[in-house]
């Protein structure tokens, strides 16, 4: 498979000039190579265009701001990462909520706000390889050969990273062997 390459320096000075050829040429040019970013890190196929589209507009309002022209994929994988990162964030949020049966206490929502918190910040703090395959597999459910598939990793790899991912997790929630879990 062919390796796909960035725009050339002269076309990027060009952009930021304000040459709306270049412009337009820039942004068609960067377009598979941030597509691929965005496959390579969003969780779904749908948040990966999105992510894409998204980057590449900013990339159009805002090219004077790349300090060097050598930096554009950097500054490209930079967004990309942020805009997979953001969509990953407003998954809870546009799920419905279940019907409860029960009526909560302003104390059990705090308690599990409190909890929801704690395991958030559990999973970012996770390295990011870990990461993906943990959310894509426990909290946006894909399968593992969907999951696999879409990281660009074996089924076999995939495995080895979410075992270690929730391992890690679980350390974390439960308190490592040997830390003082009596602070919380």
């Amino acid at each position: 498979m062919a390796e796909s390459t960035w725009p050339a320096e002269p076309l990027i000075l060009a952009a930021q000039g304000g040459d709306l050829e270049s412009l337009t040429a820039l942004v068609c040019g960067s377009h598979p190579n941030v597509r691929k970013f965005a496959y390579s890190l969003c969780a779904s196929p749908e948040d990966a265009e999105d992510a894409a589209q998204e980057a590449l507009i900013i990339l159009y309002r805002r090219i004077g701001m790349l300090r060097a022209s050598g930096a554009l994929a950097s500054w490209m994988f930079r967004i990309v990462r942020n805009e997979c990162l953001r969509r990953t964030r407003l998954v809870p949020r546009e799920r419905a909520p279940l019907p409860d049966t029960a009526v909560r206490s302003a104390e059990d929502e705090v308690l599990q706000r409190m909890e929801a918190a704690r395991v958030a910040r559990a999973i970012s703090a996770l390295p990011e390889d870990q990461r993906r395959v943990l959310i894509m597999r426990d909290i946006q459910g894909y399968s593992g050969r969907m999951a696999a598939d879409a990281l660009g990793l074996s089924t076999a790899a995939m495995k080895s990273r979410l075992h270690r991912a929730r391992a890690a997790l679980q350390d974390s929630l439960l308190g490592a062997p040997g830390g003082n879990d009596e602070d919380h």
